[in-house]
C-alpha cells in the first residue's frame, strides 16, 4: 500500500523520519501543563494546574505571508518557524494573555525530512523565546499543490490571562502616553510589497546590505520579535490600558484597535529609529513618506497605551530585557487632533503623525 501511495507521490518514510528527527525539538518547549507528547490524535495541555482563579482563554492563528518565498529563494528554513509562532503569540499577548500552547501546519509539496526539521527546530525556537510548548501538529505532504521546494506554514496559539486582568482596550483614555516597543525589522508583513520593489528595481537577495555585513535577504528574513517575557513583566508591575500589535496595516490599521470612539493618536517622528531597511525600501520603491507607516511597523513592532505616570517604569523593564522602547505619542479626542505640521490621514484611521 505504502508503495502505491509513493508513486502517487507520497512518502510515508518521509514522513516518520520527519517525526524522529522533530521529537527533540519538541521536548525542549516542555513546560508546566503541558501533557503526553507528540503522537496522540490531540494535543494535551492541563490549565488546571497553573492555579488561574477565573481563567480566560485567548486564541490566535496566523501565518508567515509571502515572506516564505525569501526563504525559499535563499534556501534557508531555521526562521521561518520563529515567524509563524510570533505572529500568533504577539497577538494573543496583546489582550494579556500568556501563550500556553502552541501547534504548526507544514503543508509542503515533496517531503525533505532536513528541510522539515529545520522548519520545525525553528517553531521550538520561537516557542521557547515565548515560554509556550509545542503540543501537536501537522506535516502534509501534497503533490501538485507546491512548486519544486515550497511549502506553507501556519499557527495557532492559546494562552490564558485572569479575567480580572484582560486587556480589551476599555481602559485607554484620552491623555494616555503611547510607549513603542522596537521591531527587529520588516517582521513579517508587507512582503508582497518588498518582493516587488526588489523585482522593480532588479535587486538581489545576496546583493550586500548596506554597511551592514548581511546580505539584502538575511535583513529581510530576521525573524519577528517575539514580545512574550518582556511585556508580561510590564504587566506583572504596570496597568497597561491597551496593547497593539503592529502587524499588516502598518500604524494606520493596528493602533486604533485600541481606541474608544472618539479617540485618536498623535505620534512624533523621530521620537524611536527608523530601521535603515525601511529607509531603503522606500527609496528603492519610491514610496510616499507617510504611506510607509500604513503598510510597514516602521521600526515599532508594538506599542503599549498606559497612564504617564507609568510610563518610564514600563520603557525601564523593557530596557532590562534588552529590548528598546520609547514614547511615541499620546491618545488625543479625534476633535483636537494636530493640525500643523501634521500629516493627516482620510479621518477614518485616527491616527496622526507630526512628521519630520
Amino acid at each position: 500500500m505504502a508503495e502505491i501511495y509513493e508513486k502517487a507521490g507520497v512518502n510515508l518514510e518521509a514522513g516518520y523520519e520527519v517525526v524522529r528527527r522533530i521529537k527533540s525539538h519538541v521536548k525542549s518547549t516542555a513546560r508546566p501543563g503541558m501533557m503526553g507528547g507528540i503522537g496522540s490524535f490531540g494535543g494535551m495541555f492541563d490549565i488546571s494546574s497553573l492555579g488561574y482563579r477565573e481563567p480566560v482563554l485567548v486564541s490566535g492563528t496566523d501565518g508567515v505571508g509571502t515572506k516564505l518565498k525569501l526563504a525559499f529563494e535563499m534556501d534557508r528554513h531555521d526562521t521561518i518557524g520563529i515567524d509563524a509562532v510570533a505572529m500568533c503569540v504577539n497577538d494573543v499577548l496583546a489582550q494579556g494573555a500568556e501563550p500556553l500552547f502552541f501547534l504548526d501546519y507544514v503543508a509542503i509539496g515533496h517531503n525533505v525530512p532536513e528541510k522539515v526539521e529545520a522548519i520545525v527546530a525553528g517553531v521550538a525556537e520561537g516557542c521557547r523565546q515565548a515560554g509556550c510548548a509545542l503540543i501537536g501538529g501537522e506535516t502534509a505532504e501534497m503533490p501538485g499543490m507546491y512548486g519544486n521546494g515550497e511549502y506553507d506554514i501556519a499557527g495557532f496559539t492559546c494562552g490564558a490571562v485572569e479575567k480580572s486582568r484582560l486587556i480589551d482596550g476599555s481602559k485607554v483614555s484620552t491623555g494616555d502616553i503611547l510607549v513603542g516597543v522596537a521591531s527587529t525589522g520588516v517582521h513579517s508583513n508587507g512582503f508582497s510589497l518588498v518582493r516587488k520593489i526588489l523585482a522593480d528595481n532588479s535587486i538581489r537577495l545576496d546583493a550586500p546590505f548596506m554597511d551592514s555585513g548581511k546580505t539584502v535577504g538575511e535583513v529581510l528574513l530576521t525573524p519577528t520579535k517575539i514580545y512574550v517575557r518582556p511585556v508580561l513583566d510590564v504587566l506583572s508591575k504596570v496597568d497597561v490600558h491597551g496593547i497593539s500589535h503592529i502587524t499588516g496595516g502598518g500604524f494606520d490599521e493596528n493602533i486604533p484597535r485600541i481606541l474608544k470612539p472618539g479617540q485618536a493618536v498623535e505620534i512624533k517622528e523621530g521620537s524611536w529609529e527608523i530601521l535603515p531597511v525601511f529607509k531603503a525600501l522606500e527609496t528603492w520603491g519610491k514610496i510616499p513618506h507617510r504611506e510607509m507607516f500604513n503598510v510597514f511597523n516602521m521600526g515599532i513592532g508594538l506599542v503599549m497605551a498606559l497612564d504617564g505616570k507609568d510610563a518610564a517604569k514600563a520603557v525601564e523593564i523593557l530596557a532590562s530585557h534588552s529590548l528598546k522602547a520609547t514614547v511615541i505619542g499620546k491618545v488625543v479626542e479625534r476633535a483636537h487632533a494636530p493640525a500643523n505640521g501634521s500629516e493627516v490621514t482620510d479621518g477614518a484611521s485616527g491616527v496622526f503623525i507630526d512628521m519630520l
